[in-house]
Protein backbone atom coordinates (compact mmCIF):
# COMPACT_ATOMS: atom_id res chain seq x y z
CA UNK A 1 0.00 0.00 0.00
CA UNK A 2 1.34 3.42 -0.97
CA UNK A 3 2.08 5.78 1.89
CA UNK A 4 0.06 9.02 1.79
CA UNK A 5 1.91 12.14 0.74
CA UNK A 6 2.66 14.61 3.52
CA UNK A 7 2.30 18.37 3.00
CA UNK A 8 3.22 21.01 5.56
CA UNK A 9 1.20 24.24 5.51
CA UNK A 10 3.32 27.08 6.90
CA UNK A 11 2.01 30.42 8.11
CA UNK A 12 3.20 33.58 9.82
CA UNK A 13 -0.16 35.42 9.92
CA UNK A 14 -3.77 34.40 10.40
CA UNK A 15 -4.52 35.07 6.74
CA UNK A 16 -2.49 31.95 5.91
CA UNK A 17 -5.48 29.88 7.01
CA UNK A 18 -7.74 31.27 4.28
CA UNK A 19 -5.02 30.90 1.64
CA UNK A 20 -3.89 27.38 2.53
CA UNK A 21 -7.13 25.65 3.54
CA UNK A 22 -8.30 25.17 -0.08
CA UNK A 23 -4.96 23.41 -0.67
CA UNK A 24 -5.62 21.27 2.40
CA UNK A 25 -9.00 20.28 0.97
CA UNK A 26 -7.43 19.31 -2.37
CA UNK A 27 -4.64 17.35 -0.65
CA UNK A 28 -7.11 15.39 1.45
CA UNK A 29 -9.28 14.70 -1.59
CA UNK A 30 -6.25 13.04 -3.19
CA UNK A 31 -5.58 10.89 -0.12
CA UNK A 32 -2.72 13.01 1.21
CA UNK A 33 -2.15 14.26 4.74
CA UNK A 34 -1.61 17.81 5.96
CA UNK A 35 -0.12 19.42 9.05
CA UNK A 36 0.49 23.03 10.05
CA UNK A 37 3.35 25.07 11.43
CA UNK A 38 3.07 28.72 12.50
CA UNK A 39 5.82 31.16 13.46
CA UNK A 40 3.28 33.90 14.17
CA UNK A 41 -0.48 34.30 14.78
CA UNK A 42 -2.84 31.68 13.42
CA UNK A 43 -2.26 28.43 15.27
CA UNK A 44 -4.89 29.36 17.85
CA UNK A 45 -7.52 29.32 15.07
CA UNK A 46 -6.84 25.81 13.82
CA UNK A 47 -9.82 23.46 13.84
CA UNK A 48 -10.09 20.13 15.64
CA UNK A 49 -9.29 18.27 12.42
CA UNK A 50 -6.10 20.29 11.79
CA UNK A 51 -2.80 19.15 13.26
CA UNK A 52 -0.12 21.53 14.55
CA UNK A 53 3.50 20.30 14.58
CA UNK A 54 6.64 21.37 16.41
CA UNK A 55 9.97 21.76 14.59
CA UNK A 56 11.09 18.30 15.70
CA UNK A 57 7.79 16.77 14.58
CA UNK A 58 8.05 18.44 11.16
CA UNK A 59 11.51 16.98 10.63
CA UNK A 60 10.36 13.51 11.67
CA UNK A 61 7.18 13.72 9.58
CA UNK A 62 9.22 14.47 6.42
CA UNK A 63 6.74 16.39 4.27
CA UNK A 64 6.96 16.06 0.51
CA UNK A 65 6.46 19.83 0.28
CA UNK A 66 6.21 22.91 2.48
CA UNK A 67 3.71 25.45 1.15
CA UNK A 68 3.47 29.02 2.37
CA UNK A 69 1.96 32.36 1.30
CA UNK A 70 4.84 34.19 3.04
CA UNK A 71 8.32 35.08 1.83
CA UNK A 72 10.34 32.90 4.18
CA UNK A 73 10.45 29.43 5.72
CA UNK A 74 13.06 27.30 7.51
CA UNK A 75 15.56 25.90 5.05
CA UNK A 76 16.05 22.86 7.33
CA UNK A 77 12.48 21.61 6.97
CA UNK A 78 12.29 18.60 4.63
CA UNK A 79 10.47 18.85 1.33
CA UNK A 80 10.11 21.05 -1.72
CA UNK A 81 9.75 24.69 -0.67
CA UNK A 82 6.75 26.22 -2.45
CA UNK A 83 5.59 29.86 -2.53
CA UNK A 84 1.87 30.36 -3.23
CA UNK A 85 1.69 34.13 -2.44
CA UNK A 86 -0.39 36.16 -0.01
CA UNK A 87 -2.03 38.46 -2.55
CA UNK A 88 -1.96 39.99 -5.99
CA UNK A 89 0.45 42.71 -7.03
CA UNK A 90 -1.32 45.97 -6.24
CA UNK A 91 1.52 48.28 -7.24
CA UNK A 92 3.32 48.32 -3.91
CA UNK A 93 7.08 47.85 -3.84
CA UNK A 94 8.59 44.43 -3.20
CA UNK A 95 5.94 42.21 -4.78
CA UNK A 96 8.50 40.76 -7.17
CA UNK A 97 11.50 39.86 -5.08
CA UNK A 98 13.45 36.71 -4.47
CA UNK A 99 14.56 35.73 -0.98
CA UNK A 100 16.39 32.56 -1.96
CA UNK A 101 14.25 30.15 0.10
CA UNK A 102 12.02 28.59 -2.53
CA UNK A 103 12.36 25.79 -5.05
CA UNK A 104 9.08 26.51 -6.81
CA UNK A 105 6.92 29.62 -7.27
CA UNK A 106 3.28 28.93 -8.15
CA UNK A 107 2.13 32.13 -9.83
CA UNK A 108 -1.39 33.46 -10.14
CA UNK A 109 -1.57 34.64 -13.75
CA UNK A 110 0.29 35.74 -16.88
CA UNK A 111 1.51 39.10 -15.56
CA UNK A 112 3.29 37.66 -12.52
CA UNK A 113 4.42 34.55 -14.38
CA UNK A 114 6.33 36.58 -16.96
CA UNK A 115 8.17 38.58 -14.29
CA UNK A 116 9.08 35.60 -12.13
CA UNK A 117 10.06 33.48 -15.14
CA UNK A 118 12.46 36.17 -16.32
CA UNK A 119 14.16 36.04 -12.91
CA UNK A 120 14.14 32.23 -12.89
CA UNK A 121 15.87 32.13 -16.27
CA UNK A 122 18.55 34.52 -15.01
CA UNK A 123 19.09 33.20 -11.48
CA UNK A 124 18.48 29.50 -12.03
CA UNK A 125 17.79 28.44 -8.44
CA UNK A 126 13.98 28.21 -8.59
CA UNK A 127 11.25 27.08 -10.96
CA UNK A 128 8.02 28.85 -11.93
CA UNK A 129 4.64 27.31 -12.75
CA UNK A 130 1.44 29.25 -13.36
CA UNK A 131 -1.34 27.65 -11.35
CA UNK A 132 -3.75 30.33 -10.18
CA UNK A 133 -4.23 31.24 -6.53
CA UNK A 134 -5.53 28.57 -4.12
CA UNK A 135 -7.19 31.05 -1.78
CA UNK A 136 -9.88 31.94 -4.27
CA UNK A 137 -10.86 28.42 -5.32
CA UNK A 138 -14.03 28.33 -3.18
CA UNK A 139 -14.77 31.93 -4.14
CA UNK A 140 -14.50 31.31 -7.88
CA UNK A 141 -16.88 28.39 -7.59
CA UNK A 142 -19.31 30.50 -5.54
CA UNK A 143 -19.46 33.40 -8.02
CA UNK A 144 -19.81 31.29 -11.15
CA UNK A 145 -22.50 32.62 -13.43
CA UNK A 146 -23.64 36.06 -14.60
CA UNK A 147 -22.94 39.22 -12.63
CA UNK A 148 -25.93 40.01 -10.40
CA UNK A 149 -27.62 43.43 -10.72
CA UNK A 150 -26.87 46.27 -8.31
CA UNK A 151 -28.89 46.02 -5.10
CA UNK A 152 -31.35 48.66 -3.99
CA UNK A 153 -30.03 50.31 -1.95
CA UNK A 154 -26.51 49.55 -3.20
CA UNK A 155 -23.98 48.09 -0.78
CA UNK A 156 -20.40 49.44 -0.76
CA UNK A 157 -17.36 47.73 0.71
CA UNK A 158 -14.75 50.14 2.08
CA UNK A 159 -11.35 48.55 2.61
CA UNK A 160 -7.94 50.09 3.21
CA UNK A 161 -4.41 48.83 3.55
CA UNK A 162 -2.50 49.53 6.76
CA UNK A 163 0.64 51.35 5.59
CA UNK A 164 0.32 55.11 6.32
CA UNK A 165 1.95 55.96 2.99
CA UNK A 166 -0.57 53.86 1.05
CA UNK A 167 -3.74 54.09 3.15
CA UNK A 168 -6.56 56.58 2.46
CA UNK A 169 -8.55 55.63 5.57
CA UNK A 170 -7.76 58.80 7.51
CA UNK A 171 -8.07 61.06 4.45
CA UNK A 172 -11.49 59.70 3.47
CA UNK A 173 -12.88 59.30 6.97
CA UNK A 174 -15.04 62.43 6.86
CA UNK A 175 -16.47 61.47 3.46
CA UNK A 176 -17.32 57.95 4.61
CA UNK A 177 -18.87 59.39 7.79
CA UNK A 178 -21.00 61.83 5.79
CA UNK A 179 -22.07 59.38 3.10
CA UNK A 180 -22.96 56.68 5.59
CA UNK A 181 -25.59 58.85 7.26
CA UNK A 182 -28.14 59.62 4.54
CA UNK A 183 -29.32 56.08 3.74
CA UNK A 184 -28.72 56.22 -0.02
CA UNK A 185 -26.12 53.47 0.25
CA UNK A 186 -25.21 50.85 2.79
CA UNK A 187 -21.59 50.35 3.83
CA UNK A 188 -19.42 47.51 5.08
CA UNK A 189 -16.01 48.59 6.37
CA UNK A 190 -13.07 46.24 6.85
CA UNK A 191 -9.36 46.84 7.23
CA UNK A 192 -6.07 45.03 6.86
CA UNK A 193 -5.26 43.20 10.13
CA UNK A 194 -2.29 45.51 10.72
CA UNK A 195 -4.28 48.74 10.44
CA UNK A 196 -3.43 51.11 13.30
CA UNK A 197 -5.80 50.74 16.23
CA UNK A 198 -6.94 54.36 16.40
CA UNK A 199 -8.10 54.35 12.77
CA UNK A 200 -9.90 51.06 13.27
CA UNK A 201 -11.69 52.44 16.34
CA UNK A 202 -12.73 55.67 14.56
CA UNK A 203 -14.46 53.66 11.86
CA UNK A 204 -16.00 51.21 14.28
CA UNK A 205 -17.55 54.19 16.06
CA UNK A 206 -19.35 55.10 12.80
CA UNK A 207 -21.55 52.00 12.93
CA UNK A 208 -25.25 52.69 12.51
CA UNK A 209 -28.15 51.24 10.54
CA UNK A 210 -26.32 52.06 7.28
CA UNK A 211 -22.72 51.13 8.15
CA UNK A 212 -21.31 47.98 9.73
CA UNK A 213 -17.72 47.14 10.60
CA UNK A 214 -16.63 43.62 9.64
CA UNK A 215 -13.90 41.67 11.42
CA UNK A 216 -13.73 38.87 8.83
CA UNK A 217 -10.37 37.12 8.51
CA UNK A 218 -11.24 36.27 4.91
CA UNK A 219 -12.35 39.37 3.03
CA UNK A 220 -13.58 37.18 0.17
CA UNK A 221 -16.58 36.29 2.32
CA UNK A 222 -17.75 39.91 2.01
CA UNK A 223 -17.48 40.23 -1.76
CA UNK A 224 -20.81 38.56 -2.66
CA UNK A 225 -22.58 40.89 -0.17
CA UNK A 226 -21.61 44.14 -1.95
CA UNK A 227 -21.95 45.88 -5.32
CA UNK A 228 -18.65 47.75 -5.45
CA UNK A 229 -15.49 48.46 -3.47
CA UNK A 230 -13.69 51.61 -2.37
CA UNK A 231 -10.01 51.30 -1.54
CA UNK A 232 -6.53 52.75 -2.09
CA UNK A 233 -3.51 50.56 -2.94
CA UNK A 234 -4.61 47.33 -1.29
CA UNK A 235 -3.96 43.97 -2.93
CA UNK A 236 -7.53 43.01 -1.97
CA UNK A 237 -8.88 45.26 -4.70
CA UNK A 238 -7.42 42.92 -7.30
CA UNK A 239 -9.22 40.01 -5.67
CA UNK A 240 -12.40 42.05 -5.80
CA UNK A 241 -11.97 42.85 -9.52
CA UNK A 242 -12.25 39.13 -10.22
CA UNK A 243 -15.95 39.47 -9.31
CA UNK A 244 -16.36 41.81 -12.30
CA UNK A 245 -17.60 44.63 -10.04
CA UNK A 246 -16.22 48.19 -10.01
CA UNK A 247 -13.62 49.63 -7.65
CA UNK A 248 -13.06 53.29 -6.73
CA UNK A 249 -9.52 53.98 -5.51
CA UNK A 250 -7.85 56.97 -3.89
CA UNK A 251 -4.41 57.78 -5.30
CA UNK A 252 -3.72 54.23 -6.36
CA UNK A 253 -0.05 53.62 -7.13
CA UNK A 254 -0.86 51.75 -10.32
CA UNK A 255 -4.09 53.19 -11.72
CA UNK A 256 -5.49 51.92 -14.97
CA UNK A 257 -8.73 51.70 -16.96
CA UNK A 258 -9.96 48.91 -14.66
CA UNK A 259 -10.22 51.40 -11.76
CA UNK A 260 -11.98 54.69 -11.10
CA UNK A 261 -9.09 56.46 -9.43
CA UNK A 262 -9.44 59.80 -7.66
CA UNK A 263 -6.96 62.12 -5.95
CA UNK A 264 -9.22 64.45 -3.92
CA UNK A 265 -11.84 63.60 -1.27
CA UNK A 266 -14.37 65.79 -3.08
CA UNK A 267 -14.27 63.36 -6.03
CA UNK A 268 -15.28 60.41 -3.85
CA UNK A 269 -19.07 60.71 -4.06
CA UNK A 270 -19.32 61.27 -7.85
CA UNK A 271 -16.87 58.41 -8.43
CA UNK A 272 -19.12 56.08 -6.44
CA UNK A 273 -22.16 57.28 -8.37
CA UNK A 274 -20.38 56.53 -11.65
CA UNK A 275 -19.22 53.09 -10.50
CA UNK A 276 -22.77 52.09 -9.57
CA UNK A 277 -23.94 52.81 -13.14
CA UNK A 278 -21.46 50.16 -14.38
CA UNK A 279 -20.38 51.95 -17.57
CA UNK A 280 -19.64 49.54 -20.41
CA UNK A 281 -16.03 50.62 -21.00
CA UNK A 282 -15.20 50.21 -17.32
CA UNK A 283 -16.76 46.75 -17.10
CA UNK A 284 -14.82 45.59 -20.17
CA UNK A 285 -11.57 46.94 -18.72
CA UNK A 286 -12.26 45.01 -15.49
CA UNK A 287 -12.74 41.78 -17.43
CA UNK A 288 -9.57 42.32 -19.46
CA UNK A 289 -7.54 43.08 -16.34
CA UNK A 290 -8.87 40.04 -14.49
CA UNK A 291 -7.64 37.82 -17.31
CA UNK A 292 -4.07 39.12 -16.89
CA UNK A 293 -3.86 38.51 -13.15
CA UNK A 294 -5.96 35.35 -12.77
CA UNK A 295 -7.53 33.84 -15.89
CA UNK A 296 -8.66 30.69 -14.08
CA UNK A 297 -12.38 30.52 -13.34
CA UNK A 298 -12.69 26.81 -12.53
CA UNK A 299 -11.85 26.92 -8.82
CA UNK A 300 -9.11 24.28 -9.19
CA UNK A 301 -5.91 26.25 -8.65
CA UNK A 302 -5.08 24.11 -5.61
CA UNK A 303 -5.04 21.00 -7.77
CA UNK A 304 -2.74 22.74 -10.24
CA UNK A 305 -0.34 23.56 -7.40
CA UNK A 306 -0.25 19.90 -6.35
CA UNK A 307 0.30 18.83 -9.97
CA UNK A 308 3.18 21.33 -10.25
CA UNK A 309 4.80 19.85 -7.12
CA UNK A 310 4.43 16.33 -8.49
CA UNK A 311 6.08 17.32 -11.77
CA UNK A 312 8.90 19.09 -9.94
CA UNK A 313 9.54 16.02 -7.77
CA UNK A 314 9.32 13.66 -10.76
CA UNK A 315 11.92 15.81 -12.51
CA UNK A 316 14.41 15.31 -9.69
CA UNK A 317 13.27 18.09 -7.33
CA UNK A 318 16.27 20.22 -8.30
CA UNK A 319 16.91 23.40 -10.18
CA UNK A 320 19.95 24.06 -12.37
CA UNK A 321 21.68 26.13 -9.68
CA UNK A 322 21.83 25.87 -5.92
CA UNK A 323 20.00 28.40 -3.78
CA UNK A 324 22.13 31.18 -2.27
CA UNK A 325 23.61 30.64 1.21
CA UNK A 326 21.30 33.23 2.78
CA UNK A 327 23.10 32.99 6.12
CA UNK A 328 21.70 36.14 7.72
CA UNK A 329 18.09 35.37 6.78
CA UNK A 330 18.47 31.77 7.92
CA UNK A 331 19.79 33.00 11.26
CA UNK A 332 16.81 35.34 11.65
CA UNK A 333 14.38 32.49 11.01
CA UNK A 334 16.12 30.27 13.55
CA UNK A 335 15.78 33.06 16.09
CA UNK A 336 12.14 33.60 15.13
CA UNK A 337 11.15 29.99 15.75
CA UNK A 338 13.68 29.29 18.49
CA UNK A 339 15.47 26.38 16.82
CA UNK A 340 19.26 26.00 16.89
CA UNK A 341 19.61 22.33 16.02
CA UNK A 342 21.14 20.71 12.97
CA UNK A 343 20.02 21.70 9.49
Amino acid sequence: MTEPKHYLLYGSERYALAILRPLQEAIRARGGETAWFFDGPGAEDLRDDERLLTVAQVRAWKPLAVLTPGNHLPHFFPGVKVEVFHGFDAGKPRHIYIRGFFDLYCTTGPRDTAQFQELADRLGHFAVTETGWPKIDPFMRAIAGPLPPVRQPPVILYHSTFSPSWSAADTLYEEVRRLSRDGRWRWIVTFHPKMKAETRERYKALQNEYLSFAENDNILDLFPQVDMMCSDTSSALNEFLLTGKPVVTFRNRRPGPQLIDIDEPGQFEPAIERALTRPAELMQAIRDYADTIHPYRDGHSSERVLDAIDRFVAGGARNRRRKPLNLWRKLKIRRRIGYWGRA
